[in-house]
C-alpha cells in the first residue's frame, strides 16, 4: 500500500528562529544554547546540544528566537539549505533555520529527520532568491511528503539509526584516539617529559636536550604548494586521484574522500604535486590552520601547503605540531588583508623543535597504532555511510518494505 502524501504543516509545526541584537551584551553569554548554520557546517552527529554561542533569557524574550523542545528537527533554510540536526535538549536557532516540531501520534521526529534528508532536492527546488536562495516557512509548510503509519515510521527509523549509531560511535573513538595522541605529543615535546628525560644532558647554549635543536619547517621536510590543473581541460578531471581542498580537510585527521578528483592524465600533468600517504596538509589561504593527513596518493589546490618527509617516522610528529599552528598562521598571513595568505616561503620559515631521530622514532612507534586505528575507523564509516545512502531511498520509496 502506497503512503499518503501529507503536507509538512499537517504533521509538524514549523518554527523559525532569530538573533538577539549583538550590540546588547546582556543578551549573550547565558545558559540557553543558540545555533546558526555555521555550527552545523562541520558537524557529523545527528543530535546537537549547543553551538559556539549561548544567549540569555532576556536575549530570548527580546528577540524572535524561539526555545525549541527536545527532538525538534532543525533544518537550515539558507546559506546553505539542508543541514539537518536533532535537538538533544532545549535549544534556539537563528533565522537561518526552519524547525519542525513533530505532532505527537502522527510523526516520529527520527523518521522525519531521514525523510527530509531523502527529499532535500525537492525542498531546495522551492527556494527563492538569486544571491542567497532561501526557503520560507510558508513554502516549507506546504510541501507534501510521503508519510507512512507511525509504526512503520519507527521501524524505518530504527534501521537507519543503527547505521548512524555505529558511525557516531566510531567518530567518538576517533576523537578520543586523536586527543590521546595530542596529549602524548604535549607531554613529550612541550612539557619535555619523554621517556628517559631524567637522564638526558642539557646543552647549556640551547637549553635543549643534547642533539636537539630549533630549525625551520623546510629543514624538517619538503614543502609542496598545491596547484589546480586547468579547469578548461575536462580530461584532467575524473575519479582516479583525490584532489584535496580545504573543505575536504575539516573534522577528520585523514582525508578519505574529496569533492573533486583528478584523472590520471590531469595528475600526471603536474606530477611534482603528488603527495604520498601520511604527508601532512595545512590550509594556508582563507581558513588557515586546518590540518589533515593524506590517506592515499593525492594532490591539493594552491590554498594548501603540504609537507613530505625523507623518514617515515616524522609524519605524526609534524601532524601534532601543525595542530597548534592556527594562531601563528593567522598572524603570519594577515598583513592587514581581509583574507589570510601564508605563502610557501613563510610556511617554510616557521620555527620547529627538531628532536633527535631516536626520540622521534619512539614517538612514532607509540602513536602509529592510534593513527592506523583512526584510518581504519574512517574507512569503516565511509562504507557504512555508502550502505545507508543506498538503503535510505529504498526504504522511503517502499522498494524495501518493513
Amino acid at each position: 500500500m502506497s503512503w499518503r502524501q501529507i503536507k509538512i504543516q499537517e504533521f509538524a509545526d514549523v518554527v523559525g528562529g532569530g538573533t538577539p541584537s549583538t550590540r546588547v551584551k546582556e543578551y549573550w553569554g547565558g545558559n540557553i544554547p543558540w545555533i546558526g548554520p555555521k555550527d552545523l557546517s562541520k558537524y557529523d552527529f545527528r543530535f546537537i546540544k549547543n553551538g559556539e554561542r549561548n544567549i540569555t533569557k532576556k536575549g530570548l524574550s527580546d528577540s524572535s528566537a524561539k526555545l525549541l523542545p527536545i527532538n525538534t528537527v532543525m533544518m537550515t533554510s539558507r546559506a546553505p539549505i539542508g543541514y539537518l540536526a536533532l535537538a538533544e535538549n532545549e535549544i534556539c536557532t537563528n533565522q537561518g533555520f526552519q524547525n519542525l516540531i513533530c505532532k505527537e501520534g502522527i510523526a516520529s521526529p527520527f523518521f522525519v529527520y531521514y525523510l527530509l534528508a531523502n527529499n532535500l532536492d525537492k525542498i531546495k527546488s522551492i527556494a527563492t532568491g538569486a544571491t542567497f536562495p532561501e526557503i520560507s516557512k510558508t513554502k516549507l509548510k506546504g510541501i507534501a511528503l510521503p508519510l507512512p503509519p507511525l509504526q512503520t515510521q519507527k521501524r524505518i527509523a530504527d534501521i537507519l539509526i543503527a547505521y548512524d549509531d555505529l558511525i557516531e560511535n566510531n567518530l567518538k573513538r576517533i576523537k578520543l584516539l586523536e586527543q590521546t595522541t595530542q596529549n602524548i605529543y604535549k607531554e613529550w615535546f612541550v612539557n619535555m617529559r619523554f621517556p628517559g628525560h631524567e637522564n638526558i644532558t642539557i646543552n647549556q647554549e640551547t637549553g635543549l636536550p643534547e642533539g636537539w635543536n630549533y630549525g625551520v619547517v623546510s629543514e624538517f621536510g619538503t614543502v609542496i604548494t598545491g596547484k589546480t590543473p586547468s579547469t578548461k581541460k575536462v580530461e584532467y578531471y575524473g575519479n582516479e586521484v583525490p584532489f584535496v581542498k580545504t573543505p575536504d580537510m575539516h573534522s577528520s585527521p585523514y582525508v578519505i574522500d574529496t569533492f573533486t578528483s583528478l584523472s590520471t592524465l590531469g595528475a600526471e600533468s603536474q606530477k611534482n604535486k603528488f603527495l604520498p600517504k601520511d604527508s601532512v596538509m595545512v590550509s594556508c589561504i582563507g581558513t588557515a590552520g586546518v590540518v589533515a593527513l593524506v590517506s592515499r596518493p593525492s594532490q591539493t589546490n594552491q590554498q594548501i601547503n603540504s609537507v613530505t618527509f625523507d623518514g617515515n617516522y616524522k609524519s605524526f610528529y609534524f601532524y601534532c605540531f601543525s595542530k597548534e599552528l592556527k594562531p601563528l598562521l593567522e598572524g603570519l598571513g594577515s598583513n592587514g588583508a581581509t583574507m589570510v595568505n601564508v605563502n610557501k616561503g613563510k610556511f617554510e620559515g616557521i620555527k620547529i623543535l627538531i628532536p633527535i631521530a631516536d626520540v622521534l622514532i619512539s614517538f612514532d612507534n607509540i602513536v602509529k597504532t592510534n593513527f592506523n586505528q583512526i584510518l581504519n575507523l574512517l574507512n569503516q564509516n565511509q562504507k557504512l555511510k555508502e550502505a545507508q545512502d543506498i538503503l535510505l531511498p529504498r526504504l522511503m520509496n517502499q522498494t524495501i518494505e518493513v
